[in-house]
């Protein structure tokens, strides 16, 4: 990739005995929406606090807009802009005093009243902070992250605990942001999310990053290898199910056998076969085709939420 405007190479972050990041490597293009994808504990926040110049690495280097986040903290503030995972202003702010607050922060400013427009928040102008919804606190962070006119903006698990129709309406303003060309990182453990916004993707686990490219390419490698998720009256081996015609592979999760099958008929087939011989019941049977979820499976043996 020729003149990132994000790069992060062998990135490191420890915590006493815990390596929260190893080795952690990516790059970021102008205008592309990149996502850090992974369960919580994975390292994506730390990661991403080192990026903002809110934490210091171990090790590694990074430079966001040309600046190392260390080095040159001052400089990085005027071209970023952030949420956190959690926002928390005093609850007796007014909507516009937060707005102009932070907007004195910096050298290059965005009009407030252009930004509480573009987030349906003008009725809400002269509102305490404290008296808005979970989805108004989170548009309100949002047009706080962009007072400044930066060129990245960094998005920390941006709609987590929101309910459905708010998430929507966050997803609406990312793409948004994205028809604007700005340059996006968000971290996320949602896997919807991840392949509706995300041009890229690292999958983050333990610390590293274990699959890295487009939804499409990450799914590519399991194109060949449908998902049948089967539960039965009984317990069966795995390495018994991993054996059966068209399975190419099979895990247990949760009491769901996860079977991947190149050949669906006659994996279904194979197994119906299987019970009867076994004196064993199928309960249900879905199948889908790939998905980042089962990327996720296949390189950990679980679930991303589990």
């Amino acid at each position: 990739m020729s003149n990132p405007v994000l790069h992060v190479e062998n990135l490191t972050k420890r915590y006493g005995d815990v390596e929260a990041v190893r080795g952690i490597s990516f790059e970021v293009a102008e205008g592309e929406v990149f996502g850090l994808l992974g369960p919580n504990g994975a390292g994506k926040t730390s990661t991403i606090e080192i990026l903002e110049g809110l934490r210091n690495a171990d090790s590694g280097a990074v430079s966001v807009c040309g600046y190392d986040p260390q080095r040159n903290p001052e400089e990085l503030k005027h071209e970023i802009g952030a949420t956190l995972q959690s926002t928390a202003l005093p609850e007796k702010l007014r909507v516009m005093e937060a707005l102009r607050l932070f907007a004195s922060f910096y050298k290059r400013r965005r009009n407030p009243d252009d930004l509480l427009k573009r987030f349906g928040l003008e009725e809400k102008r002269n509102a305490f902070y404290g008296h808005l919804s979970g989805g108004q606190k989170q548009r309100l962070a949002l047009a706080i992250a962009l007072v400044n006119d930066p060129k990245v903006v960094f998005l920390d698990e941006p709609t987590a605990g929101l309910d459905p129709q708010v998430r929507r309406e966050i997803y609406d303003i990312i793409e948004e942001l994205r028809r604007d060309k700005k340059t996006i990182v968000l971290t996320t453990h949602y896997i919807e999310e991840a392949e509706r916004l995300c041009d890229r993707v690292a999958i983050v686990d333990h610390g590293k990053v274990i699959a890295q490219g487009t939804p499409r390419e990450l799914k590519q490698a399991s194109i060949d290898k449908t998902r049948v998720e089967v539960r039965l009256a009984r317990e069966e081996s795995d390495e018994t199910l991993k054996l059966l015609e068209g399975v190419s592979d099979c895990r247990s999760l949760n009491g769901v056998y996860v079977l991947h099958c190149q050949r669906p008929p006659q994996a279904i087939v194979s197994l119906v076969k299987h019970l009867e011989a076994q004196n064993n019941e199928l309960i249900s049977l879905e199948i889908a085709t790939p998905s980042l979820e089962d990327v996720f499976i296949e390189l950990t043996g679980r679930r991303l939420r589990d």
